[in-house]
């Protein structure tokens, strides 16, 4: 059986593609990847088209397109491809559970990712096996199922060993500290997240070192951890992302790491003038991230007296929980709107 000879238009059209993914021009590589995947197609190339189309998606997720990074997703993963390869399939999942979390769609994401682990097995590709287990790690605790995030910690935990690629070992490590904060397990949280550190390095990938940083520092904060560290993680990672760039999204949150920061530093001035830009864009980012903006807002508020207008953010922070699907955090932000006992309630 000879090998299929691969066209040179194919081939320029994913080197292109590549190239612009490594510069994190990801709408531009996503457009590479596309041209890749009609070539393929024409060609009569399933494995190609497939892997193309896969590379098209990843950098639609990359650039926060999520509703077309979805749609991409759920295809591959019903293309004849995947029919006949759990592994294909798998990815695919991860894919779509990945950006049916960006979306706010949290239930969808936690059956998407689910479906991913339980297609994979301790024969599988290890990084399939741990990125499922992440993503569905990840939904769970978004979602408020903590227990069972943490259940799921505890497997992926097993499977970390001395023979997984470090990058690999610190995106293990990250998820299972970002559930350890949400437990209030906060020593173990530090713990994993310092573990998660050591194993990754700026210099090999400078993309996932600012993405680490960030998201460490949005835990830390939200486990009122207003240290030094957590004060070199929102350094990093604003340095980071001005070298490689970011996402709307991206630049958004490291904006609500410093308005966090701001305030449990005691400059509620400067934190709620950070807040009232955030406010603004509050539709353009996931509903779960416009509930932490809101609820921020109104303590905030609150810390300044403006009680009718931290109400005003409470009741505004629960509804984007609502629509994120994260009950918990929206009956949070409904507790905090109920009066204590001596309370001003004029």
């Amino acid at each position: 059986m000879h090998e299929k000879k691969v066209a040179p238009a194919y081939a320029a059209a994913e080197l292109q593609a590549r190239e612009h993914r490594a510069s994190h021009e990801f709408a531009k590589a996503a457009d590479g990847a596309r041209s890749a995947a009609d070539i393929a197609r024409d060609e009569g190339d399933s494995t190609g088209w497939w892997n193309m189309t896969f590379l098209q998606a990843e950098n639609l997720l990359d650039a926060g397109d999520f509703a077309e990074c979805t749609a991409l997703a759920r295809s591959l993963s019903e293309a004849s491809s995947a029919a006949t390869s759990p592994q294909y399939r798998a990815r695919a999942l991860i894919l779509m559970a990945n950006s049916l979390r960006g979306e706010g769609l949290l239930e969808s994401a936690t059956l998407a990712a689910a479906s991913a682990v339980g297609l994979v097995d301790d024969d599988a590709d290890m990084e399939i096996d741990v990125h499922a287990r992440q993503a569905l790690i990840a939904t769970l605790g978004e979602s408020g199922k903590l227990e069972e995030a943490w259940e799921e910690c505890l497997s992926l935990s097993a499977r970390i060993s001395d023979e997984m690629d470090d990058q690999l070992a610190g995106k293990a490590y990250w998820v299972i500290g970002n559930v350890a904060f949400l437990c209030d397990k906060v020593g173990e949280g530090l713990h994993y997240h310092e573990l998660a550190a050591e194993t990754f390095s700026p210099s090999r990938n400078l993309d996932v070192w600012a993405k680490f940083n960030k998201a460490s520092a949005a835990m830390r904060l939200a486990a009122e951890v207003a240290d030094a560290a957590t004060l070199r993680c929102i350094e990093r990672a604003e340095l980071a992302t001005d070298v490689v760039g970011g996402n709307e999204e991206e630049i958004l949150l490291l904006r609500l790491n410093r308005a966090h920061w701001n305030y449990l530093a005691g400059d509620t001035g400067a934190a709620i003038e950070l807040l009232d830009e955030l406010r603004g864009s509050a539709d353009q980012v996931p509903p779960q991230m416009a509930g932490e903006i809101f609820l921020l807002m109104a303590r905030a508020q609150a810390d300044t007296g403006s009680n009718q207008a931290a109400k005003e953010s409470l009741v505004e922070a629960a509804d984007r929980f609502d629509k994120a699907g994260a009950p918990q955090r929206a009956l949070q932000a409904r507790e905090m709107l109920a009066p204590g006992p001596g309370s001003d309630q004029e």
